[in-house]
């Protein structure tokens, strides 16, 4: 598939912690109230919860699940995105705010398992809620991201004979919108990244080295290990001054995924630290534009 590659908009703002909730900037803008809050999607864990916002249309619509960020030990699915309530406001898009198991409860693959779980049973409810199944995108920023592009990459855990129904759902999504995620520890060894975060997913103390750390942990925690050809449309946004997650992080994905023949797109804002989802209307723009582009029919 062609490869779409943007380079653009030149923008500085400050520094923000990959352990911060969503930037400000991104917040919650249109005031919506949820149709249903606190909904459970799985009872083994009291944070196994999300929220849902439903756009009012006659028609099935697309929805797009929101994963939060915080350093995998933080945040809230409170803080969703202004473009994405917006979206839900003007009524092209229903969204699903997710929260999931914290590092300090269990490491990954918790946090992984629960996003997927939680894809799995908004796809059980589609019906109920007026969604099209065939049309669930994922997005989040920095943890968020990471765990956005980790499931949308990662092979469908659907189990077509479970007694689950839930788990005879495909955890498969349409597209897959990341801000400034983490997809490569392997860089961990090669790069400085100034966060324990990194560390804490896998269940390390911050500070222990790099090579004393599980090899096959690292690999399986990194998004980038799942690409493949039949993965969906991939956009990152990324700041090429992050000193949180470096900017070869999502070079290294975009590249990735181009080899193996999957849509991708890289919108890296010139001078940005890690708050890059904070860089104004033109992010939030371009967000908006691919996941109308990827998941409203022609």
């Amino acid at each position: 598939m062609k490869v779409v590659q943007k380079v653009s908009m030149f923008l500085t703002l400050a520094a923000c912690l990959l352990a911060a909730a969503s930037s400000p900037a991104l917040a919650q803008a249109t005031k919506i109230a949820a149709t249903q809050r606190d909904v459970a999607y799985n009872g083994a864990h009291a944070a196994q919860k999300l929220d849902v916002y439903l756009a009012q249309s006659d028609a099935p619509l697309p929805a797009m699940i929101f994963i939060h960020g915080g350093g995998w030990r933080g945040g809230s699915k409170n803080s969703v995105p202004g473009w994405l309530m917006n979206a839900v406001r003007d009524r092209w898009l229903s969204v699903v705010s997710v929260e999931y198991r914290f590092t300090d409860v269990e490491p990954h693959p918790a946090q992984v398992n629960d996003c997927l779980r939680a894809i799995q049973f908004v796809r059980h409810n589609a019906t109920k809620w007026n969604l099209d199944p065939q049309r669930i995108g994922v997005t989040g920023g920095s943890a968020g991201g990471h765990l956005s592009l980790w499931v949308a990459l990662h092979d469908d855990t659907a189990v077509a004979d479970a007694n689950d129904p839930v788990e005879r759902q495909s955890s498969r999504v349409a597209c897959a919108v990341s801000f400034a995620g983490p997809t490569d520890w392997s860089l961990l060894s090669k790069l400085e990244h100034k966060h324990p975060a990194y560390r804490q997913l896998l269940g390390y103390e911050p500070g222990t080295p790099t090579e004393e750390m599980d090899a096959k942990a690292k690999v399986d925690v990194s998004p980038i290990s799942f690409a493949s050809k039949d993965d969906p449309p991939v956009l990152q946004i990324h700041g090429d001054k992050d000193d949180i997650v470096p900017i070869e992080h999502a070079r290294n994905m975009n590249e990735r995924l181009k080899s193996v023949g999957v849509k991708t797109e890289l919108v890296i804002i010139a001078g940005a630290n890690h708050g890059v989802a904070g860089a104004g209307p033109q992010v939030a723009e371009r967000a908006t534009t691919f996941v109308r582009e990827q998941l409203l029919r022609p």
